[in-house]
């Protein structure tokens, strides 16, 4: 009986569970097998890698685009706020220019005359600049018709009369010129 306990103890572990012997050889070569298979060959590897930086250099090519696309449209953003930054501004002193000119008309005063030049030579310096009425062809881009009277054929289509004068900053209309056309 100490006999087998010895024998028994000098076995391996596997075959004292199972009670019997494994087989090296067979499953080391399946094992290998295995992991033949499930490692990639520094072939695949190198494949995989590449694919991988061509994907991610896309990614960044359109990343660098759309930022570059960011940029362009927010610069071109602040140029036309800058232009028309005064815009609300100046629409509200066209009022003023009016009642100016209804002032002149009304009296000779020179000082009324010599604070109406230098409000509208700041106009002009700021690109504020009235829009031309006087025998123009109707344009609804800058005219805003008012009424049509009955005229010849030469005034039809054509501008016979201007009630409020319209104005433009740079080539943008901040007020529409009030006129009677001709039919």
């Amino acid at each position: 009986m100490k006999k087998e306990k010895i024998d028994e103890m000098e076995q391996p572990i596997e075959e004292q569970e199972t009670g019997q012997q494994p087989e090296p050889a067979a499953e080391n070569e399946q094992e290998s097998a295995v992991s033949a298979e499930a490692t990639p060959t520094a072939e695949e590897q190198l494949e995989k890698a590449q694919e991988r930086i061509a994907e991610l250099e896309d990614k960044n090519l359109r990343m660098m685009a759309e930022f570059d696309n960011y940029r362009r449209r927010t610069n071109k953003e602040k140029l036309e706020l800058m232009a028309t930054a005064g815009e609300r501004i100046f629409k509200e002193m066209l009022p003023l220019v009016d009642d100016f000119e209804r002032a002149i008309a009304a009296t000779d005063d020179e000082g009324v005359k010599l604070i109406y030049q230098k409000f509208l030579s700041f106009l002009d310096k700021n690109d504020v600049h009235p829009i031309e009425t006087e025998d123009a062809d109707f344009n609804t881009d800058e005219h805003e018709a008012v009424t049509t009277f009955a005229a010849g054929e030469d005034k039809k289509g054509k501008v016979i009369d201007c009630t409020q004068k319209g104005y433009k900053l740079g080539e943008k209309v901040i007020r529409f010129a009030k006129v009677v056309v001709g039919e």
